[in-house]
This record gives C-alpha cells, structure tokens and sequence, in this order.
C-alpha cells in the first residue's frame, strides 16, 4: 500500500487514484447513471463520503456580501462598511477582455464542456502524474463557482471555511453534482457572471467591481486588455500574484494570461506581445471601509447608525439575525443627517475647542417635531491614536458612548418648572429662595416612602447676593438652586419623574433617575442627545419624538431591489401647548438677560439654559429655535479636569461657565445650520415681573470661594466611566455620610460645598 508522504500529503499515485474516482464518477453522472459514491465506487471508508443520490438536490446561490453605503438626508455619501468589499455588477458591466481573460487562464473549454470537463480531468491526471504532484488542476468555472458558494456561506467562521474548501473527495463530489445543476439551471453567461462576482481579487476586494477599483480606481467595464489579464492572473493565488506587494511576480502571471489569450484565439499574438511590453498602470485606492473614514466628522453618526440597526428589532428578532443582514450588506441607507448642520457643528467645535486639549466637546442637532438627528460631533475624532477616541460622548452607553452620560447641571431645571406648570403652578410662581438652606424634608416620591434629609444637607445659592423671595422668571434667568428646591419640594419628586419619562430621559446607561431632590440641580449623567431631544419637546410646543437616524434603506440582492421597514419616530405629547409656551418665555430669558447671554441669536427667536457642574467638570448650553434643538457638553470624558485656570481652544479661562464656552459654541453651530432657512417665532406668554428691582448678580457667575449648591457632589473621588473604563481601573458604588440613594451622581462624592451653577 503506498505511503503518505512525510509532510502528510498523498503520494503521486494516490493523488492518482483520487483524480481517477473523480474522473470515473464524473464519466458516469454524465452518463446519467445515479451511483452512490462511496458504496459502488470504494473510494472512502465507510460513511466517510455521502451517496450521490443522497445529495440534497437544490443548491441555493448565497446572497452574496456586499458594501453598505450611509447617506446623509441629501443623497451624498457619508461612508462605505463591509464585512466584504462587493459591488455586484451585470455581465454587461464587465469589460470583455475580463470575461475573455478569466476564461482562458481558469477554464478555456468553459463553452464547450458542461459542468465537468472530462478531458481537462484527464490532461491534468496526465500532467499531475509526469510531474510527481499536484501541478495542474480540473476544476471548471463552474465547479469553482459551487466551492465559492460554500465559502460564502461559511462567512466569517474559519471553522466552516476549512470544510468548505478541505481536499476531500467528498466535497469534490457535492461539488460535482451541484455544478451540473447550476449549469442546468443557469446557462453560460450567468455562471460567468456569478463567478466574476463572487471570487476574491486580493487587497480586501471581492467581485470583479471592487478589484477593478481597488487595483485601478475604474468601473469593471472600463478595463483594457493587460487590466483584465492582470487582475485574471491574480485569482489563482491572491497573495503570490498580488500586484501591490510583488509587481514582478504579478506581471509574469499577467503575461502568461495574455499568452494563454492569443493560444485560445481570443486575442492575436501580436495584441499579446504588445500588451506584454506594458506596464501594469496601477492606480491604487485604498481600502476604505467602515465609519472611522466617513466625511465632515460624521463617523461617531455613522457608528450611532450601525449601533441602530444591530440593536433595534424592526431589522430582526435577534441579536444574530440582525448581524446577519448588516453582515450581508448591499444596503443603501438614508439617514436624517442633513449636510449644513453637520458641517456647522463640526466648523463651530473646531474653531472653540482642539482636539488636543485637556477637555473635549460634543454637540448634537435634533430636528423638533420629527425627531430627526440633524448633527452629530466631537472634537476628539473618530480613531484609535493620541486624542482620538472610539467612543460617542453624545449618545448612551448601549449606543457606543459613556457608560453614564455626564452630569447637566442647572441644564435640568426647566423639567422641574415644565412639572409644577404641568400641576397648575403659574408663571409667577413665588419662593423664599434664600441665599442657603437645608434641603425641606421630606419630599413625597412615586412610592409610599418619602425622601428624607436625615444627614441635614444644605444648599446654597451660587452667590451670597442671590437672596429671596424670586418668582419663577428670575430664578430661571439666574439659575437660583434655592428657587428650584423649594419647588421640586413644593410639587413632589413624583410630577418631576413623570414629567422627565415623557420627555425620554434617563442616564447614559438606560437607567431611570433616582427620586431624590438633588436631580433638580443636574447632578445625574445624561447624554447630549437625550438633552438635545427633550428640549425639541419645547420647542415644538410640547409634542416629545423619539430621535431617529435613520430615513429608509433599500437592499439589492441577486440583482433585486427591495426596501426594509425601518424604525419610526414616536411622538406624543408630553406637556401641554401652555406649559411648552410658557418654558418657551422663560428660556427666552436666560438667554436675553440672564447666564446665557453669550449663546444668544441675533437674527431668529431662541431660548436655552446653562449648566455648570461641580468643580467646574462639566459645562453645558442646550438651547432651540422653533426648529432646531441642540445640545453642547465640554468637559472631560473621564470627569477628571476641573475646568478652571485652563485653556482651551487657545483662549484662557480662568474659571468655565455653560455660558462662556459650549455658550458660543451653540450659537455659532446653531447659526450655521440656521442660514438660509425659515424664521419662525415662539408662541411667548406674558409673565409679570417682581415689582421690586432686586438688581441682582448673573446667577451664572459664581462667587470668588466657587461655593456651590451643596448637593453633595463636591469632590471627584472616582471619575466618569467611559465604555466600561473608570480613572482607577473600577467603578465602585460612591458611599456617602448621607442617606443612602439621597445623592447618587455619577462622578462625585463628598461635602456639599461644590455644587451645581448655573
């Protein structure tokens, strides 16, 4: 019995004798005699290869992977991903030299033979036994086409890839049978063009279209003669013939295509020659697959749009279905991004704030009414290297951002007022506000047990000169934490809770807010995207949507176009038209006489409110017009930086206010999204001023000592949590000499005299 040879491959006669089964069995299927392989031939050991007949009978073609490409709302491209880089193209969009060149290199007699070629298997048992091994193969288009098949289908599995292409004699006969049924069921050309569309080119690219960009930056119908025998020659071995990495091998493989060209007449000799005298003409582009390379600064969008579709189940009941299309690809999705916007935010947070500084910013646009993503950036890009991140700070953690979102500050007061207007308070609504007090207890919640102070917590105003009494207009245009206790006190935590769910708001990491006074002064972590959609609910007077991303998509399969369904914004209403009007003239204020006069619009109605977090690590403006909402952190990702004695942007700051820099920011990107579009005004309500002047101080403009709200959130201990990664390595549960769950910010821990501003 001959040996195996040392390396573990077959010896010349068994390889032999393998291409003579095979060749047998070929003979007769074409005959039409149904025999079981194994059994009638004796070329396995028992059970190892399935009877012929037992084949299943229908081989279905695999909907081949393809690139996905994102839209912005306009048409134009953000961005490609791809598991495969495939562009499917007709026969008729393929070059004929490339058809020609294919053929004769990979199965000259392709048109003469049916699914097997009983004499290339006999040539090449006579070539492989002269030469002592496998020199030549047998394998028709046809054949290949079916192994490509498997291969497509094993995807990405290494395990099924092995099986799909392990040198068994099984597979060859699977192999054998589903080919004389694709050459039954497709004819000639399809199979070319199945093939030209599923094999592998090298450099990432699959399918004849994405090798003729890749290699030469042109549509597959615009190949030449040497083009389409260059790219024919790689498909034997991608890495050997690899143009790019070996251009001397690679042209001596183009060579022999050409030569094999004029030896089937497909060409004249002469053609030949002249092809082979030149050069290869590369013009390379690279690879550009996934979000990190899309345009205007809109890969952290893109990536929210990749974390939608694998995350929602209108694109498939599981998580694995899911995965199953994306993976698949040939998508063509529309999103809501609009152009100007995004380019505007990216414009205004460049021109305020470097990517190299010690703090970052992130902004989003949502369209009030539709809830649209209009906008979405960061001055830390889209990367892997130093100041660059893969994380979004503007969305949730489920979404690709901080595992917490990042504390709003006095940004959270208008839920609070939007509460007590929704449970009948007016406009004038009046508190002692003094400058310092403890927090009233107990404060009923949505349960049976109220809030209580048991640790007789205190908090004070931003400045000592801020003093009592004030109606509601004043204390939102000075942002008074006194104001807002009392009447989070006065109404309840339970109206501000169900106020807040219908205005979609939780923490960055899904999680509803505790029921505990201090969520009126912003100390729980929210996204930028969270603030940016619940403040379109004002601006729309009322009606809160559910942000999308996402317009339509449409999925070519097997040259057929279909449209998927795809996630819809929810809108109802959240407060009433009143109660919306009313937040509406209230945020008009700040921005016209109170913390946020920096932001303000000159040209269009607007309204917004500041926030400024403990010690300084965070500052927020989010503001609107009729029909734009938008929402402006700086801060640091890891709560880390106190944001005083700093530069940023180039300009310094001896002390940041939500004012002073997400301040401009706002505006600058808000008017830039805004040129050239419409005007509209607020529906604004008239509410009555004290009578007396106060004459009081910006209450955005903390005192010398920095004293805060004493929210007992005054001193970082642990830090901010991004993607599961927190300063120290953990994220251990804060502890407090406070009542359990009374203060539950996500950063900080401490004595209470750091505070929320305005």
């Amino acid at each position: 019995m001959p040996k195996k040879r040392s390396g573990g491959g077959l010896s010349p006669t068994q390889q032999a004798a393998k291409f003579l089964g095979v060749s047998v069995l070929a003979g007769a299927v074409m005959a039409g005699i149904a025999l079981p392989a194994a059994g009638a031939l004796g070329l396995a050991a028992k059970g190892s290869v399935q009877g012929f007949d037992d084949i299943p009978d229908n081989l279905k073609s695999p909907a081949l992977s393809q690139r996905t490409t994102i839209l912005d709302s306009q048409g134009s491209q953000i961005a490609t991903v791809y598991s495969r880089d495939r562009t499917v193209v007709d026969l008729k969009d393929i070059s004929p030299y490339m058809q020609k060149a294919i053929v004769a290199i990979e199965d000259s007699r392709f048109y003469q033979h049916g699914a097997v070629d009983l004499k290339g298997i006999l040539r090449a048992l006579n070539q492989n036994a002269q030469n002592g091994g496998v020199a030549q193969g047998a394998s028709t288009l046809t054949q290949q086409l079916v192994k490509n098949y498997f291969v497509e289908e094993a995807g990405d599995d290494p395990t099924k890839v092995a099986q799909a292409t392990q040198q068994t004699l099984g597979r060859k006969i699977r192999e054998l049978k589903y080919a004389i049924q694709l050459e039954e069921k497709l004819g000639k050309k399809k199979i070319l063009e199945n093939y030209l569309n599923i094999t592998f080119f090298g450099e990432q690219a699959y399918g004849i279209e994405a090798a003729a960009q890749r290699y030469f930056s042109k549509p597959a119908k615009e190949l030449n003669l040497q083009e389409s025998a260059l790219l024919a020659g790689i498909v034997q071995s991608p890495s050997r013939y690899d143009p790019v990495n070996d251009e001397a091998e690679a042209t001596k493989r183009r060579n022999t295509v050409l030569q094999r060209m004029a030896d089937v007449h497909d060409i004249s000799q002469q053609e030949a020659d002249a092809a082979k005298e030149k050069k290869l003409g590369l013009h390379v582009s690279r690879p550009k697959n996934g979000c990190i390379t899309a345009v205007k600064g809109a890969s952290f969008f893109c990536k929210y749009v990749e974390h939608v579709f694998l995350s929602d189940p209108v694109f498939g009941k599981t998580k694995e279905a899911r995965a199953k299309i994306w993976n698949q690809g040939g998508l063509t999705i529309r999103t809501t991004l609009d152009p100007q916007s995004q380019e505007s935010v990216q414009t205004s947070i460049k021109s305020h704030v470097n990517k190299s500084d010690k703090v970052a910013a992130a902004a989003t646009l949502v369209e009030p009414g539709t809830g649209k993503i209009l906008g979405m950036g960061q001055s830390k890009p889209y990367g892997y290297g130093k100041n660059e991140t893969e994380y979004n700070f503007s969305v949730n953690y489920d979404m690709g951002g901080s595992n917490y979102g990042f504390p709003t500050g006095s940004t959270f007061k208008p839920f609070v007022a939007a509460a007590a207007l929704e449970q009948g308070r007016p406009a004038t609504q009046e508190y002692s506000s003094p400058y310092k007090m403890p927090y009233p207890s107990p404060v009923q919640t949505c349960g049976s047990k109220p809030w209580t102070n048991q640790a007789n917590e205190q908090v004070p105003n931003e400045s000592k000169s801020e003093v009592g009494p004030y109606r509601l207009k004043e204390a939102m245009a000075k942002s008074v934490n006194t104001y807002f206790v009392q009447m989070i006190s006065d109404i309840g935590l339970c109206p501000v809770m169900n106020q807040i769910d219908k205005l979609g708001v939780v923490q960055g990491n899904g999680d509803k807010l505790p029921q505990v006074p201090s969520i009126a002064l912003g100390a729980k972590g929210i996204s930028p995207l969270t603030m940016a959609t619940a403040y379109a609910a004002f601006a729309s007077r009322g009606m809160y949507c559910t942000p999308i991303a996402i317009e339509s998509i449409a999925q070519k399969i097997d040259g057929k176009q279909k449209s998927l369904e795809v996630p819809k914004s929810t809108c109802q209403r959240a407060m009433s038209e009143k109660t919306a009007d009313t937040v509406n003239t209230l945020l008009s204020g700040v921005i016209d006489s109170g913390t946020g006069q920096q932001a303000g619009l000159t040209d269009r109605a607007n309204a917004g409110k500041t926030g400024t977090t403990d010690e300084r690590r965070n500052a927020w403006f989010v503001g609107y017009t009729p029909n734009l909402s938008g929402a402006v952190w700086v801060g640091s990702a890891t709560q880390k930086v106190k944001m005083v004695n700093i530069t940023i942007g180039g300009a310094y700051h001896a002390k940041v206010y939500g004012g002073e820099v997400p301040g401009p920011i706002w505006r600058d990107l808000m008017t830039g999204a805004l040129t050239g579009k419409d005007s509209p005004a607020f529906n604004l309500v008239d509410i009555p001023d004290l009578d007396k002047d106060k004459g009081r101080d910006d209450g955005d403009n903390g005192d010398d000592n920095g004293n805060g709200n004493g929210n007992g959130n005054g001193n970082s201990t642990n830090g901010d949590t991004i993607g599961g990664l927190t300063d120290g390595g953990t994220f251990p549960t804060p502890s407090f000499s406070i009542p359990e769950g009374w203060i539950q910010g996500n950063t900080n821990t401490g004595n209470g005299n750091g505070g929320q501003r305005g």
